[in-house]
């Protein structure tokens, strides 16, 4: 009995160390938290989709507490409440944790050393995703400025060794050859990449829409569940309008009901006097497998001449015999390039856009943003993209318990209202909801401005830069002048009647002596006022 009760005390020890008691909780907190649900519990892993295998895998991974943790792209096939789960998840984790990702948001959030693998050399910086573009961008207007001031460097000096070789003197041409080896022995700069070189979009419509561009009244939509009843919005012309929701809330739903692709249960939408529309559709349905690259953009635009589709596809770095790639073998970042060419195009005044950023890079995603920023059309878009919405969107709609729920900001806005806003609504008092909604309407903070010199200072730099541009001038013109009269001189003393009269000769041979000083000195003082 007491050998058992030892070995029940050691097992039961053991038990507790293990999680024995609480692993049960912990593995249904980290299933939930990755958006899943207690129904779920029980299915089978062959019969989930694929973004749900991903998340399985994720959990697995979690609950194996390694000592470091390798994620590749784990904000896929996540809803904004897993993303959340997972940056506090991992915030908390006591291993080290090595990512792959292209979600700025959730890179701002974890990270705190980010490595960059760029033109086959590896740069780390400290810090977190938006401290690391920073001090890549000053980084590169450092390289780009030394590399600017030693080109402006190496052309005057090509100029100064020009110009020293036409005065036609050993010792100019000494101190050219002085210069030039000079020169030659220069370490070059490299010149920085061009700044989103990657992709070139220019999204613009062709002609204005009425000021009314949407409107929604009493739109309801069910499948094997409600997913929303009676909901009622406007979106007004030029508005970059944002649709947030979690996962099976009805956001992608919504797009194919106002792109027409499905039809509402109940209610309506009307759009307004010249509205027309360019979707983009995650699932490129709106693309052909058959067709080739070529074909896909010639059949849709047949008014294009073949320099103009390969002009375009070029942008969208489809480029030689790529452009004659077929449909069906395109990845999804090409077939969303594929996409987003057709929509640059289509020249709409309306673009409907459905996670517009997945398979895209950061510095893609960048081109996109300042592309939508530009455009001067309306915007209504579903996206998981915080970083990218952000960027993009100035008003938000989050679809949340079958209805929308309306700020006005951006998605920073929107974490900072979310909770006032949600607790309004819920006690039906959407006058206090509205008024919360609309507070942030707040000016833009001006960035201070760099520092500059005083006017007075200006103005003195400016005045000595003037002196110094004239008196060059005047120097290039006198030496000029001279050379032209020792020419001359040189051609009078050929002749016959000079150069038998002593006299002349004389007097000619001791002007040219005099000028000889005095382009000395002028050159001297133009090699000074060139440097």
């Amino acid at each position: 009995l007491q050998k058992l009760i030892e070995d029940y005390t050691n097992l039961e020890h053991r038990f507790q160390m293990l999680d024995g008691y609480s692993y049960k909780s912990e593995i249904e907190g980290v299933i939930k938290g990755l958006g899943f649900t207690s129904d779920d519990f029980n299915k089978e892993v062959g019969k989930l989709s694929g973004g749900q295998k991903t998340r399985v895998a994720l959990c697995k991974l979690l609950l194996g507490k390694p000592d470091i943790i390798m994620l590749d792209e784990p904000t896929n096939h996540l809803d904004l409440n897993s993303i959340k789960w997972l940056e506090n998840y991992l915030l908390n984790y006591k291993g080290a944790v090595l990512i792959i990702a292209h979600d700025r948001y959730f890179l701002d959030r974890i990270v705190t050393k980010v490595i960059e693998i760029e033109n086959h050399k590896c740069h780390i910086y400290d810090g977190n995703y938006s401290a690391f573009a920073e001090k890549k961008k000053q980084l590169r207007e450092v390289q780009l400025n030394l590399y600017l001031k030693q080109q402006s460097e190496i052309k005057h000096q090509e100029e100064v060794i020009a110009k020293l070789r036409s005065y036609k003197q050993e010792k100019f041409y000494k101190r050219a050859e002085s210069r030039e080896k000079a020169l030659d022995k220069i370490e070059l700069v490299d010149k920085p990449e061009e700044l989103n070189a990657a992709m070139n979009i220019t999204l613009e419509p062709d002609c204005v829409s009425g000021n009314d561009v949407l409107t929604v009244q009493n739109l309801s939509k069910s499948y094997n569940t409600l997913l929303f009843k009676d909901i009622n919005f406007e979106i007004k012309r030029g508005e970059h309008v944002a649709v947030i929701g979690d996962n099976g809330t009805g956001k992608t739903t919504l797009l194919k009901i106002i792109n027409q692709v499905i039809a509402a249960d109940q209610g309506k939408f009307t759009l307004g006097s010249k509205v027309t529309i360019g979707y983009y559709d995650q699932e490129h349905h709106v693309l052909h497998d058959d067709k080739t690259i070529f074909d896909e953009i010639s059949d849709d635009y047949p008014d294009l001449t073949n320099t103009q589709i390969r002009n375009t596809l070029a942008a969208f770095q489809f480029t030689g015999d790529e452009v004659f790639k077929e449909i069906h073998t395109l990845s999804g970042g090409e077939k969303g390039r594929v996409s987003l060419a057709k929509l640059m195009l289509s020249e709409a005044n309306f673009l409907i856009l459905d996670e517009p950023t997945n398979h895209l890079d950061i510095t893609s995603k960048e081109i996109l943003e300042e592309a939508l920023n530009n455009y001067s059309g309306t915007i209504l878009y579903v996206s998981h993209d915080r970083y990218f919405i952000n960027q993009t969107a100035s008003r938000i709609l989050e679809l949340v318990n079958q209805t929308f729920v309306n700020y006005i900001g951006n998605y920073d806005y929107y974490l900072e209202k979310k909770e006032a806003l949600t607790l309004a609504y819920a006690s039906g008092n959407e006058t206090n909801a509205e008024n919360v909604s609309n507070s942030g309407n707040s000016a833009a903070s001006t960035p201070a401005s760099d520092s500059k010199l005083s006017w007075q200072e200006q103005k003195e730099q400016q005045a000595r830069e003037r002196k110094r541009k004239n008196e060059l001038k005047k120097t290039e013109e006198e030496i000029a002048k001279l050379e032209d009269r020792n020419t001359e001189i040189d051609e009078e003393l050929t002749k016959e009647e000079v150069y038998s009269n002593s006299i002349e000769c004389q007097k000619l041979s001791t002007e040219r002596a005099a000028n000889e000083a005095r382009l000395e000195e002028l050159y001297e003082l133009w090699e000074e006022l060139a440097e």
